[in-house]
């Protein structure tokens, strides 16, 4: 039997219940919160769901059944150990829910949306395209895109000094093109880069308000909304085709002892399935390159902006890297993939940005079998949001929880990190392919930046969060650029 905890109201409930005993449980269950009052706050819990949900596990405990936009069942976790027994102990029984299902129509079958032995089959194929070797000849790519970003500034400052930019667009632009360049090359222009970006956001806002907010979903298509983002894709699909067809050109033109491209996009058409020797078709290659540009540049952007809104207020923490930055690469050495290890910090400034502001912020599964964890019942079908924001803050894993302090992630630091506490890259085997790809992109962008400018914060309000897909500033992010 499953406990329901009620009263009038979500925010009586909230605060009266910091004063009411715990909400009573079993062995056998997990507490629930009524459907009518999730219904109710369904507007609420869309405007602001990071929010609403620390609000309803600190009431409730690490582990609450609610309903999604008032409508679907789920059960919502910030429990590491429930969290590691979906992803990894026991992971077989656990696939994507529907809530990544749904971007299939818009993105296809990738990695990302993929399940099973076909996903297997497609992992072992673009593995490779990420192993270290692939990431040294990468780093140049990453830290010329870096270059091309801090020369923008100095083109600014030229004119007008301390440069104040909206860094959140900036780092978007930065991340497209390197994960861009890094697939296709040349294959694509500047102004194809920022259309594919465009499209990319403008198929995630409208996607994530069909999840939150699913009651509008037959208003939605009423005013034509799925018909005009079905046509984004579309569109998206037809120009990556027409990048894939250029790319394939200019080789059948090259001379025949010219090296190929070292891009992804010449790894993948180059890979063969080991059981079939056989390529991959355009259309299995379209879909994986629309995951790789999507989990490609939003994530590390999203990164990258809150990385350097913590450091322009926490000026000691930028010091100390700045020290190391200088310490490591002096008189302007190059920084190089072999020589990121010795900028342990800057590795560390990174995670601990990722701890506070996870890009991934919640994941999905669904039970595709009966399951039970500690003596509960998990019913094939369940659906779990493993919230990964709620991990990353829980103050019974971390202490100080909401401190921005980089030295948790050294290699000796005490108390060693918590068991699937920390997962901005998820975890077991699905974990991010692209995990390290991203460090050392992140690595590259603060350091290149950092060594000749120093961020600082603007007089207006910080920002909130916009938890889309992956977790955005709310507005924007502006900060201050000031050279060294």
């Amino acid at each position: 039997m499953t406990t329901v905890v009620s009263t009038g109201s979500y925010d009586y409930l909230t605060s009266a219940l910091t004063t009411m005993p715990t909400p009573v449980t079993t062995s056998s269950t997990w507490p629930q919160v009524p459907r009518w009052l999730t219904l109710r706050q369904s507007l609420r819990m869309a405007r602001d769901p990071v929010g609403n949900l620390n609000k309803v596990l600190a009431a409730y405990g690490d582990t609450v059944h609610l309903y999604l936009g008032g409508v679907k069942p789920s059960i919502v976790t910030r429990d590491p150990a429930l969290v590691q027994h979906i992803l990894q102990k026991n992971h077989r029984r656990y696939h994507k829910s529907d809530l990544t299902h749904g971007l299939l129509r818009y993105l296809g079958k990738g990695l990302l949306t993929n399940e099973g032995a076909d996903w297997l089959r497609q992992r072992r194929l673009i593995q490779p395209g990420f192993h270290r070797q692939r990431l040294a000849g990468l780093t140049r790519l990453m830290r010329a895109a870096a270059d091309e970003w801090v020369a923008e500034l100095a083109a600014l400052g030229a004119a007008q000094g301390p440069v104040e930019v909206e860094a959140h667009a900036a780092m978007t632009r930065v991340a497209f093109r390197i994960v861009a360049r890094s697939v296709f090359g040349d294959s694509l222009s500047d102004e194809e880069l920022m259309q594919l970006s465009d499209w990319l956001t403008a198929i995630q806002l409208f996607y994530v308000t069909t999840i939150r907010q699913p009651y509008l979903r037959p208003v939605q298509h009423l005013r034509g909304r799925y018909r005009q983002h079905d046509d984004l894709a579309r569109r998206l699909r037809e120009l990556v085709r027409a990048a894939i067809a250029r790319h394939r050109t200019a080789q059948a033109a090259a001379p025949a002892d010219a090296a190929p491209p070292d891009d992804l996009l010449q790894m993948l058409l180059d890979a063969r399935y080991e059981d079939t020797g056989e390529p991959m078709t355009e259309h299995q290659l379209i879909d994986e390159l629309n995951i790789l540009l999507v989990a490609g540049h939003e994530t590390s952007a999203n990164a990258l902006a809150w990385a350097f809104f913590l450091l322009a207020r926490h000026p000691e923490v930028q010091d100390r890297l700045a020290e190391e930055i200088n310490r490591e690469l002096p008189n302007g050495q190059e920084v190089e993939f072999a020589g990121l290890p010795r900028l342990s910090y800057a590795l560390q400034v990174v995670q601990e940005a990722m701890r506070l502001y996870p890009p991934a912020w919640i994941i999905d599964r669904v039970a595709t079998e009966d399951d039970e964890f500690q003596g509960v019942a998990i019913p094939k079908g369940s659906v779990f949001s493993l919230y990964v924001y709620g991990v990353h803050h829980h103050a019974g894993l971390w202490p100080d929880a909401e401190a921005f302090r980089p030295e948790r992630f050294a290699a000796d630091a005490q108390p060693a990190l918590p068991t699937y506490g920390y997962l901005p890259f998820g975890g077991g085997p699905r974990l991010c392919v692209g995990s390290h790809f991203a460090l050392t992109e992140l690595q590259l962008v603060l350091i290149q930046t950092l060594r000749r400018y120093r961020v600082l914060p603007t007089a207006e309000t910080p920002p909130g969060m916009n938890p889309l897909v992956t977790l955005r500033p709310a507005g924007e992010l502006r900060l201050r650029f000031e050279q060294r």
